[in-house]
């Protein structure tokens, strides 16, 4: 209970400190999360509020309850819906269908890129800005992996933002798979079935609905269960394709070892699998490396410049409690559910003290904080508590990703 009210007294003081500091200091309308204060309902408020009280009324009983399988899928569309449902409560455009159509986001670049080809090739020389032809903000902040995958959507005639947040969303939700499948495999089934409410009720949700870090932090869970399950080269090639979606999920990296120690075979395996992917996007025209190196001077163009260190380095873990929820610090931080939330931890650590993560956490961390819901306790208030948060957040703010 102590970490609790540490974390609840962390966010008032982040609160408090952001509304007080020059907002050219700060860069956020609700420090500590980057949005602006609009108390509304929506269209997806009655829904959002049903899929709350049926998952916290049954969802316990009915994940002990069904099989494996059914339970999973239970999970795997409860998810879906209290995501899609969240998302709804800014309205079918504002909240939904418009989120990634915006100048800053990723569909703005996709009819530019007709030469796949040359778009690889030429990746890296378009990343800085002050150019004539820079990317837009969230292209030229990650790896060339996440614009293919919209392109891609495109190409198969599924243009549009409609589509696009459907695929965040559908993808996103699999966290709600991945996770109870890895924590079946590495701690044991009983542990899994009581996670299962928790991620399908993730308040993370709020930015998985929508933004392409859902899409990031559904696509390394099932690289991460993959490990679990022991298909190490799948699940290599996964994570493999998951660093080159975001820079940042090579802090993954000490989960997927935990995962899989001791089997050394296995390692060597997963190891393969994501060097099959880095030659390929080389052989492409994209070298990793290159990128990122030149994403942190791009980083420093904007206005991470302004926005103080001393600050976010802890407003940041305020962030990330609120996306999270407060039931995981409220469990027990031992036992053998600590192998995935322990990395899990220690990579939001390094993300935030590497001052590349100042503010927007609580979008951009997603692929992290969903493992911390493994340590929630077998408890229906704190299950009901993490819903509460997911839609105070969701019809106070106006989330801006």
């Amino acid at each position: 209970m102590l970490r609790v009210l540490a974390a609840s007294a962390l966010v008032v003081l982040a609160a408090a400190a952001g509304v007080a500091l020059d907002d050219h200091l700060v860069f956020a309308g609700a420090p500590p999360l980057f949005a602006s204060w609009l108390p509304h309902v929506g269209v997806g408020t009655p829904f959002a509020i049903v899929v709350a009280v049926l998952v916290v009324a049954r969802g316990p009983e009915l994940a002990q309850r069904l099989p494996w399988r059914g339970a999973l899928l239970a999970g795997y569309a409860a998810a879906v819906a209290w995501t899609f449902s969240l998302a709804l409560v800014g309205g079918w455009g504002r909240g939904f269908a418009d989120r990634l159509t915006t100048p800053d986001e990723y569909l703005s670049e996709v009819p530019g890129v007709t030469d796949l080809g040359a778009a690889l090739r030429g990746f890296s020389s378009r990343i800085l800005d002050f150019q004539p032809d820079s990317w837009t903000v969230h292209v030229s902040g990650h790896p060339p992996g996440a614009l293919l995958v919209f392109v891609g959507l495109d190409r198969v005639g599924l243009s549009g933002g409609a589509w696009a947040s459907a695929l965040v969303v559908l993808v996103g939700a699999l966290t709600a798979v991945a996770v109870p499948v890895a924590v079946r495999a590495v701690v044991r089934e009983e542990r899994a079935r009581a996670v299962l409410p928790f991620v399908a009720l993730f308040p993370g949700a709020v930015w998985v609905g929508v933004s392409a870090d859902g899409l990031f932090a559904g696509v390394a869970a099932v690289g991460i269960a993959l490990l679990a399950c022991r298909r190490a080269l799948l699940g290599g090639v996964v994570l493999g394709f998951a660093v080159f979606l975001s820079y940042g999920l090579v802090l993954l990296g000490p989960l997927a070892l935990a995962v899989l120690w001791p089997d050394r075979r296995g390692i060597a395996r997963a190891v393969l699998g994501a060097l099959a992917v880095v030659g390929a996007f080389a052989l492409a025209g994209f070298w990793w490396l290159d990128g990122y190196h030149l994403v942190v001077e791009r980083y420093y163009q904007g206005i991470a410049s302004s926005r103080s260190y001393g600050y976010w380095v802890w407003a940041n873990l305020a962030a990330a409690a609120v996306a999270t929820g407060l039931a995981p610090l409220a469990g027990r931080w031992r036992g053998p559910a600590l192998r995935l939330a322990g990395p899990a931890a220690l990579a939001i650590l390094l993300a935030d003290l590497s001052g590349l993560s100042k503010a927007e956490v609580e979008r951009i961390w997603l692929p992290f904080t969903v493992w911390l819901l493994v340590l929630a306790p077998r408890r229906r208030g704190w299950l009901a508590a993490q819903a509460a948060t997911a839609l105070a957040v969701d019809h106070l703010l106006l989330t801006n990703w």
